[in-house]
């Protein structure tokens, strides 16, 4: 009989250790189908005029990157390039604009223009608008209006100018390329020549309608007597800042820019922000929202530099050392060395 009641024990005793296994592994389950149900969903629309300007890819990943990192693993990223031109840009927003997304991220001022003066009723998250008042976009950075908000890379100009003699400090007269039809363009060039006028300094100025105009605008400005070339935010030039930069390297010319990107293209150095952080921060006030912060109590922000950025490689070309931290007064990374 006590043969009997042990064995029964010890049966009694396996079917209960049997069921908690299984109620652990069910516990796991659930606990993993419940993380898994917690990943944030939505549907974002993110547009830039041309992907041919790197930055602005490197500006989409810094976007996309902060909201999954924020939970939005399962949402969904609708990425559009208009590749330049105006009329796609203008499709691509109209489509954009049929309620059915939860915002749009905007990457430069004439993807912002083109949202914002729809009227739309989906909210706009800009990103790297150098301007965004004088583009109207947004009436006050601290206030905004027009159901948009995001980042300003207002670009330091006078500071890349001060820079740009702690380098090359024989510099006489100043030249620059740039199309009118870029509001961002247009606004750091006056800003830079404003400067240059105070110090007294020499400039001169040359504008393009298209990238293929890039090369003789700087062959223009280097005969005018220019012995430097300064290239702003500017898409249209962006995609033939090559062809200027081969032009300058040649003559001997030092080139300074707004971008990064740029100075990777064959620019010699500028004072930049951190591409993907930028679009890292324009995410941040995306997720503002979402959390529930009306779009009016998220100010916009303006990006300050992160670093300069020296092209080893063109420096060499020109003769030109590599400044140090204690020069510039900046952390340098050095590129195409």
């Amino acid at each position: 009989m006590k043969k009997i009641v042990k064995r029964i024990s010890a049966l009694l005793m396996a079917v209960v250790l049997l069921a908690s296994v299984f109620a652990g592994c069910s516990s796991a389950k659930s606990g993993g189908e419940a993380e898994k149900n917690n990943s944030k969903e939505g549907k974002f629309g993110i547009v830039v005029q041309t992907g041919a300007n790197g930055a602005f890819v490197d500006m989409k990943d810094g976007i996309i990157a902060k909201m999954k990192e924020a939970g939005y693993e399962n949402a969904t990223f609708d990425y559009k390039d208009a590749q330049g031109d105006p009329t796609t840009l203008s499709t691509i927003i109209s489509s954009m604009d049929d309620g059915s997304y939860d915002a749009i991220f905007t990457i430069g001022t004439a993807c912002t223009q083109t949202l914002v003066n729809l009227g739309s009723e989906t909210p706009c998250f800009f990103c790297a608008v150098s301007a965004p008042v004088e583009a109207e976009v947004i009436t006050d950075m601290n206030k905004p209006d027009k159901n948009a908000t995001g980042t300003s890379n207002a670009i330091p100009v006078s500071d890349i100018i001060d820079m740009g003699y702690k380098i090359t400090p024989d510099v006489k007269k100043w030249g620059f390329v740039y199309s009118t039809s870029q509001v961002n363009a247009v606004d750091t060039v006056e800003s830079a020549q404003a400067y240059l006028k105070e110090k007294g300094i020499e400039y001169d100025s040359a504008t393009v309608e298209t990238s293929a105009d890039v090369k003789s605008a700087a062959e223009t400005l280097i005969g005018n007597g220019c012995d430097v070339i300064f290239v702003p935010n500017d898409a249209i030039v962006q995609d033939g800042v090559s062809a200027l930069a081969q032009v300058c390297e040649e003559a001997k010319i030092p080139t300074y820019a707004s971008s990064a990107t740029t100075v990777n293209s064959g620019c010699l150095a500028t004072l930049a922000i951190d591409d993907k952080g930028i679009g890292a921060k324009t995410a941040e006030k995306c997720i503002q929202y979402l959390n529930g912060t009306a779009i009016e109590e998220i100010p916009a922000e303006v990006v300050g530099i992160d670093y300069c950025t020296f092209n080893g490689g063109v420096a060499s070309s020109l003769g030109i050392s590599t400044p140090d931290k204690d020069t510039i007064g900046y952390e340098i990374q050095v590129v195409n060395q």
